[in-house]
């Protein structure tokens, strides 16, 4: 690990508690990193901050740190159920991160309750568990926070309870417009006093967080801290001491080379990002099969329950695979990650190098690569050009095994293989479509069979990117994919009775006449509105 330093804690302009060194000594921090050297005592000093930092800077002890000098100099000690500091942050892996870390604190000042308040939970529990243990210290995700401020009717008053409050921190922000939680921060800021400390830390400095310095801080004092060693005109975000790769390969020879490298670096920790949810499932299940005596897990945003215990298993492991989206790009700190290797580039240049970020964190080593295929060669450029992130060729690997058609075996030995490999390449395609890049990932230069094969496809899916296309180089499997089951019975047995289901009604309305009845334009109009809705809830619910 390289010495990245900012002098001793005991150099600060304001001293710190013997508690909060003592905890950073068990820690094995002994040097402060640039961003908490110039937050700390601005902070402390009752200023609001608005700070900018690139990934891997040290961030989180940079906030956690004033909060609990600020609430260890309050006259009036803190009651159980008052709130003295709210710390929002975009994702509930990221708000588990901080919860634990502020816990290392905490226990050496029994005084101050916190509480972590996150989707995927009971709220009810929450609440439970607020009115029994107190929160002193709340660290949450914007919809569950905004939920609880209205469930008055529960038994949580939590509009008095923060009438204490003396620290609001917005982690990640620029993330947490983005994914629009906007109107929850909205919401929630006209429930905190106004006399209040806070802070805004973000990666990069949109116009968006432009707008919320201007309407949640009052005359911040702005940073903006550069690794040393990167010139004052530079504006690289990624590490220095990251050593990136990019390497050419045709798509149907992409997941060949994934396999090949994992193999190769089975003692080594590494992040494996996919476009979609649906990838996630379907490639992390053939890695399990290829890539033995490795832990694999799989991580997306659509998963409810298990994100928490799957996040905070992986972050414990010397070694294994995280196969996961974007849902970990962003402020994750995942100890010792050797690789990040981005499967898929992601849909905007801000977002790999989130990802790459997930390495070389705080002074360590680190690597990532990104599979590119050769009509997408010139976003090497653009990333040089746009991000200021330098790439190094790493040569497509070696006497590398073909594990497609093992892959194809799997899906004809089981349906839920099938369906997975088809509903992956949709979302693959469809995620494609939509880059922000579009210039370089243009959808109508995309080789599907190649693509496809790249899938380990057993026939191609109909969608509407693929109508009226030739795919001459493509050979579908000669079975009825119909007749492919289930391995698991139950599942089989429900296929099986809907299928008869099928077959009953088809012979029941042969040869009625279909009428159907045009809608009216404003009930046409009035659907789109509410499925829009029902998109944007969805995708928050999912990060949240």
């Amino acid at each position: 690990m390289e010495s990245v330093t900012e002098g001793r804690w005991e150099s600060l302009p304001v001293t710190l508690s013997p508690g909060v060194l003592q905890t950073l000594r068990e820690l094995g921090f002994p040097h402060m990193t640039p961003v908490q050297s110039a937050t700390i005592p601005l902070f402390m000093n009752n200023k609001d901050v608005a700070a900018e930092a690139i990934t891997g800077s040290g961030k989180t002890l940079a906030f956690v740190i004033p909060i609990l000098e600020i609430l260890l100099r309050r006259e009036e000690k803190l009651k159980k159920m008052q709130v003295g500091a709210i710390v929002i942050t975009p994702t509930r892996e990221l708000a588990v991160q901080i919860d634990e870390v502020l816990s290392h604190f905490t226990k050496h000042f029994p005084q101050f309750s916190q509480i972590l308040l996150i989707g995927g939970r009971n709220p009810v529990e929450d609440i439970e568990k607020f009115k029994e243990h107190g929160g002193n210290i709340v660290i949450a995700t914007p919809g569950r926070l905004e939920d609880m401020f209205r469930r008055k009717a529960d038994g949580l008053d939590l509009a008095s309870c923060v009438k204490s409050l003396d620290v609001l921190v917005l982690d990640e922000a620029d993330r947490l417009l983005d994914m629009g939680f906007e109107a929850s921060l909205n919401t929630i800021l006209d429930f905190l006093p106004k006399q209040r400390r806070t802070g805004l830390f973000s990666a990069t400095q949109t116009q968006e967080v432009e707008n919320l310095v201007r309407a949640g801080l009052r005359n911040p004092v702005r940073i903006a801290v550069k690794e040393k060693g990167v010139a004052a005109s530079s504006t690289q975000k990624t590490p220095t001491r990251l050593e990136n790769y990019y390497m050419i390969c045709k798509a149907d020879e992409k997941f060949n080379q994934l396999v090949h490298f994992l193999r190769q670096h089975k003692q080594e920790k590494h992040l494996v990002f996919f476009s979609t949810c649906a990838c996630v499932e379907y490639y992390g299940k053939a890695l399990e099969s290829f890539v033995k005596n490795v832990k694999i897990m799989c991580i997306h945003g659509k998963m409810k329950h298990k994100r928490n215990k799957i996040f905070t298993e992986f972050r414990k492991l010397p070694s294994g695979i995280l196969v996961c989206t974007d849902v970990m790009a962003r402020g994750i700190d995942i100890p010792e990650v050797n690789w990040v290797l981005q499967y898929d580039p992601p849909s905007s240049a801000s977002a790999f190098v989130h990802r790459c970020g997930r390495t070389a964190r705080i002074g360590h080593l680190g690597s990532a690569l990104v599979f590119l295929l050769p009509m997408e060669e010139s976003y090497v450029n653009f990333l040089s050009i746009n991000q200021k992130c330098p790439m190094q060729e790493m040569k497509p690997l070696k006497n590398v095994v073909d594990v497609l058609p093992k892959l194809k075996t799997l899906a004809l030995a089981d349906r839920a293989m099938f369906e997975k490999g088809m509903k992956a390449f949709v979302s693959c395609v469809q995620a494609y479509a939509k880059h922000e890049c579009n210039l370089i990932f243009r959808i109508k230069d995309l080789d599907f069979a190649s693509f496809a094969r790249g899938f380990a496809l057993l026939k191609m899916p109909k969608m509407p990117e693929l109508k009226g296309k030739c795919f001459s180089d493509f050979v579908p499997v000669t079975i009825d994919t119909d007749s492919i089951p289930f391995k698991d019975k139950n599942r089989e047995k429900q296929r099986q009775k809907l299928l008869e289901q099928q077959r009953k009604d088809r012979q029941e309305n042969e040869g009625k006449r279909k009428f159907i009845r045009n809608k009216a334009w404003s009930k046409q109009k009035a659907k789109k509105e509410k499925k829009k809705k029902m998109t944007t809830k969805r995708r928050r619910e999912e990060v949240n």
